[in-house]
């Protein structure tokens, strides 16, 4: 009977398994961990992209989004064609039509989407009781719009509609007929297209049921009148107000002089679109706008439909900020990756390590390379592939969201399954290529590089100079550009060679005196860590690259942190500004000391701001005249605020009061005054005294200090003068400054100042006009109100992007992983030589060794190593935040779409002590913690069983 093949393949995993569980078991969770963070990396990405996509239409100003298509009536038709085409029923096949005219995957939300007739010419009403701030008659729009009554509200009278006589009725909005004093049954005469005036009557008051929504919000005239000022040398204000007339009434406006045209008005939907459609939605509205798609269309409304947006912007806008917020996460997950992968090595490296001699001894009966490669495959496989798929089944439902593509996370986890499966083959194949004397020492202070590796580090080394100068150059724009996204792991990398070679250099110059000391530990624990393995340069590159990747995500976002400060410092001017509305209007009397009286409020800097100043020149009256503002401050507050912001710091000592101020020096005119100016201002003043003549006094100004910016006016030309100087003294805004942290109650500072309403605004600005001066801040008699700005929430109006949230989870998703991995190297580095040591310290317990000595040896053997890691990587970090910083611009990360009037802010990587200093400590903290519990685990087990006879420890 012939005999049955042996098995030998099933049987020798289930066997190596069983024999070591707990080894298999944690190697599994460090895949399923790993596998689960590679395939969640790629969600998040995705999700937040997405949901960035959608956010910046739906944020962006509905009349931008919208997709507008318009024509005209040719003239040459005859009147009843033209009213016919102002037909609802007309329009409303139309609009049918175009509907799946838009070029896929443009798609718009008919909810919001509206169609009808519209003036393009607004015609003047010469009814007397309508108002008139400067004696001109208020002018009108007329529009018919499609479904007023779905989107709105009737609050007075009657829905327009045709009458019988064909006259025209309308509807106005809340705010039309409050400001405009219209209420149902009112009749506006507006001039006729035959000479004779055409009535329009009010029937109704309707209020709008959302006023943001597309509907009206695409057209803010709709539903809120406005003002505008004619044309010629003395301008004269004028309101400007909408009415809404019944679909029916559009024939009606051909009688009127309104040059109507009809319109399509849809507003557009992307919920359906994710980050990658972002580049078929931009060629879709291009083919609308200039393609075939407006051919199409035009073939529907004629030689002269339009289609216009402004869509095709706000897409550009997302897409730049997009790349340059995936430029700088891609710096983190390359550090991620490349710490999981070395990681990885190390597990496997730790897991071949531990059945050394088990390989040597197969080696050397004849296995060959290939049979050992397979069985150890066949283990970590057993192991690897399983663990990586639960680690991607519980990344799929738990992470990601719209727009979450499943390929990018399935080809993360197969990534993480090969490595897992393959590091631990190789390594065993690699190390057993060839028979192995037993015992052979491969002491790290002895060993010498070979040429081959010598090789390899020159390689790296040039790749890291070259992705270093790239970025710098270049910067993260290109977001593909993947050897500029490795540039810190390469200056890790290389680091990491540098630190393995000079490692032996300290270690011998220390034993050599450590030899004369009466006690032995010293002695022999740094020769101890002299003996360690020379492969002891996969842990140090784990540590130094998750270190790197740590500080480098602090940087991150310390740097974000940093330019949102600015930004918002320089929207509000301190943690909270106090100002008259209009600015700038005088504050009123007590303001300042109900200000000073809110908790947590630490200074408060009164300022007084007069805009349109004259500035003298001292280049002759032939230079061209220049006004800038006037700003009169309390020098020794305001020099704090200006230290404090970072914008244009002084010395209070310039501004140093001269005593002639208040009401009894208006008549002084020689005075000179210290003042801090702008470049352009103090080019133009120069170094001789020029009289000033304001509002807030007469004098004459000598420049003492010139500064760029300052808090009151950071974007503007300026000049600072003591307020205390001025004749006429008003405080036109109030900068707070809060606690230490810059905290503010905001509702009890807004609470303080409510109500402070007194009018004082319109003495100070008869003041002003008695001086000889015009102040441009100095409002009419009546209520002052006043608007309180706060910096917090300036700020968090700087990060309310989906892309900027995510981006910044990313990084501190980094950082927390960085500070794992780097943990776990220094167990895995220290469980590697566990057995060794515990095995050296049950023999020197023999020989007399107390315990508060072996807890000494293990942390003075430990000590080096991890004194290299940390100081090291924080070394190596601050050096790549450093040598990263100038190629690295985080002004869309911190800020969004970036306006150019922010891009002078700047926003670089700065170095944060605490992602420096706190991981690098922890490494030698988890050191010292590990020896010193393995000294108390050895202590507590005794020394028989680890000196049995044979041991080859």
């Amino acid at each position: 009977m012939p005999r049955k093949p042996a098995r030998t393949v099933a049987p020798w995993v289930r066997t190596r398994l069983r024999t070591a569980p707990g080894a298999a078991l944690a190697y599994g969770l460090l895949v399923l961990v790993t596998a689960f963070l590679t395939a969640a990396v790629p969600r998040a990405v995705d999700a937040y992209e997405t949901e960035g996509l959608w956010h910046a239409v739906a944020a962006a100003e509905p009349r931008d989004s919208a997709l507008t298509l318009s024509t005209t009536v040719p003239a040459s038709l005859k009147p009843e064609q033209q009213r016919l085409a102002f037909e609802p029923v007309r329009l409303r096949a139309l609009h049918e039509r175009l509907l799946p005219l838009l070029p896929a995957p443009l798609r718009a939300d008919p909810g919001q989407s509206v169609y009808g007739a519209r003036a393009t010419k607004r015609l003047a009403a010469p009814e007397e009781w309508l108002p008139r701030p400067d004696g001109v008659d208020p002018e009108f729009f007329l529009d018919a719009p499609s479904g007023l009554a779905e989107h709105s509200r009737l609050t007075a009278g009657r829905m327009p509609r045709t009458t019988a006589d064909g006259g025209m009725e309308a509807a106005v909005t809340t705010t039309t007929a409050a400001t405009l004093r219209l209420k149902p049954g009112a009749v506006l005469h507006l001039p006729g297209t035959d000479g004779t005036p055409e009535p329009i009557t009010v029937t109704g008051v309707v209020e709008p049921r959302d006023a943001t929504a597309p509907y009206w919000a695409t057209d803010p005239g709709l539903h809120t009148p406005t003002t505008e000022v004619t044309k010629g040398t003395e301008p004269r204000t004028f309101w400007v107000g909408t009415l809404l007339l019944a679909p029916e009434s559009a024939p009606g406006m051909l009688d009127a002089l309104t040059e109507p045209e009809l319109y399509w008005r849809y507003a557009p939907d992307v919920r359906h679109l994710t980050a990658e459609d972002t580049d078929r939605l931009s060629a879709a509205v291009t083919s609308a706008s200039d393609g075939p798609g407006a051919v199409a269309i035009r073939e529907v409304l004629g030689p002269g439909g339009t289609f216009a947006t402004d869509l095709d912007r706000i897409l550009a806008g997302y897409a730049g900020t997009r790349s340059a917020i995936a430029a700088v996460v891609a710096v983190a997950v390359f550090g991620i990756g490349a710490v999981a992968v070395v990681v990885l090595a190390m597990t496997g490296g730790l897991l071949v390590a531990r059945r050394h001699h088990e390989l040597a001894l197969m080696r050397s009966r004849g296995a060959s390379l290939p049979g050992i490669g397979v069985r150890v495959l066949g283990e970590t496989a057993t192991v690897a592939v399983p663990a990586a798929a639960l680690g991607l089944l519980l990344a799929l439902p738990l992470t990601g969201g719209a727009g979450s593509r499943p390929l990018p996370a399935c080809l993360g986890a197969a990534t993480v399954a090969a490595v897992a499966a393959l590091m631990p083959p190789l390594r065993a194949v690699f190390l057993h290529r060839r028979p192995q004397l037993h015992g052979a020492r491969d002491d790290l202070v002895t060993a010498k590089p070979s040429a081959r590796r010598t090789i390899v580090e020159l390689t790296f080394l040039a790749l890291a100079a070259a992705a270093v100068v790239a970025l710098r150059r270049r910067g993260t724009d290109d977001s593909g550009d993947y050897l500029v996204s490795a540039a810190p792991v390469l200056v890790g990398l290389i680091a990491a060679f540098v630190l393995v070679r000079l490692y032996p250099l300290p270690l011998r110059w220390a034993a050599r005196p450590a030899r004369r000391l009466r006690g032995a530990v010293g002695f022999l624990a740094l020769a101890r860590a002299g003996r360690s393995a020379a492969s002891g340069a996969l842990p140090l590159l784990a540590l130094l690259v998750a270190l790197t990747t740590a500080a480098f995500g602090g940087a991150v976002l310390s740097g974000v942190s940093d330019a949102r400060d600015r930004a918002a410092y320089r929207q509000t001017g301190a943690d909270a500004q106090v100002a008259g509305d209009p600015a700038p209007t005088p504050l009123p009397p007590g303001v300042a000391e109900k200000v000073r009286g809110v908790a947590g409020v630490g200074e408060v800097s009164p300022v007084q701001v007069e805009f349109g100043v004259g500035v003298p020149s001292g280049q002759g009256t032939a230079d061209r005249g220049m006004t800038v503002p006037l700003l009169g401050v309390e020098p020794a507050s305001y020099a704090r605020l200006a230290a404090r912001t970072g914008f244009g710091a002084f010395p209070a000592e310039l501004l140093k009061s001269t005593g002639t101020g208040g009401p009894e020096h208006v008549g002084n005119t020689s005075r000179v005054l210290p003042v801090i100016a702008s470049p352009r201002v103090a080019e133009r003043i120069g170094d001789k005294p020029g009289e000033i003549t304001a509002a807030a006094g007469r004098f004459h100004v000598k420049v003492v200090a010139v500064r760029a910016t300052t808090p009151a006016l950071p974007d503007a030309d300026f000049l600072i003068v003591n307020g205390d100087d001025l004749t006429n003294r008003a405080a036109t805004a109030l900068f707070v400054t809060g606690g230490p942290d810059g905290s503010l109650d905001g509702r009890g500072l807004r609470a303080a100042v409510a109500g402070r309403t007194d009018g004082a605004g319109a003495g100070s600005a008869a003041k002003g006009t008695a001086a000889g001066g015009k102040s441009e801040g100095a409002g009419k008699a009546g209520a002052a109100k006043i608007r309180v700005a706060l910096r917090e929430e300036a700020r968090a109006g700087y990060a309310d992007s989906p892309m900027q949230t995510g981006a910044e989870g990313i990084y501190q998703a980094a950082i927390g992983a960085g500070a794992g991995f780097a943990v776990l190297a220094v167990l895995l580095s220290l469980l590697q030589s566990a057995p060794e040591r515990t095995a050296l310290l049950s023999r020197l317990r023999t020989m007399g060794v107390t315990r508060r000595q072996g807890r000494r040896l293990l942390a003075l053997e430990a000590l080096p190593q991890a004194l290299l890691a940390a100081g090291g990587g924080a070394l190596v970090g601050w050096a790549t935040i450093a040598l990263l910083a100038p190629g690295v611009d985080l002004l869309r990360l911190a800020l969004g779409v970036a306006p150019d009037e922010l891009s002078a802010l700047g926003s670089s990587l700065r170095a944060d002590v605490w992602s420096l200093g706190v991981p690098a400590a922890g490494v030698v903290v988890l050191t010292g913690a590990v020896a010193g519990v393995q000294a108390w685990w050895v202590a507590r087990r005794g020394s028989v069983k680890e000196l049995r006879a044979g041991d080859a420890r």
